[in-house]
């Protein structure tokens, strides 16, 4: 899985891959494939492998299940990133400000 990649494009490759195999002759466990995506997902998902890694079996998931739980994950991750570039700094300004120099007194320390 690339960076930029979404999980819905990744899933779809590997649906690809899936029915590459299968036209081959070749049927993949799913069992397989959700080991196989745990280890190609990006640093962004590491929490959630490790989470999903702890809390489940692993053997019995089906890729669909694992697909939603990181689409899930991304739009989490997404929306928070999204709220998190849209802060707004408030400023105010009085006719008696202060100005706080840059002096530390070193019983502070």
């Amino acid at each position: 899985m690339l960076d930029n990649e979404s999980i819905q494009d990744y899933h779809l490759n590997i649906l690809n891959i899936a029915n590459a195999f299968e036209s081959l002759g070749e049927k993949v466990s799913e069992e397989k494939f959700v080991r196989k995506i745990h280890r190609s997902l990006p640093k962004r998902f590491g929490m959630k492998v490790t989470a999903i890694e702890e809390a489940q079996n692993i053997s019995s998931m089906k890729v669909d299940e694992l697909k939603g739980s990181f689409q899930n994950f991304e739009l989490i991750v997404d929306n928070r990133t999204e709220k998190k570039g849209k802060s707004i700094a408030l400023t105010s300004s009085t006719e008696n400000d202060v100005v706080l120099g840059d002096y530390v007194d070193n019983e502070d320390l």
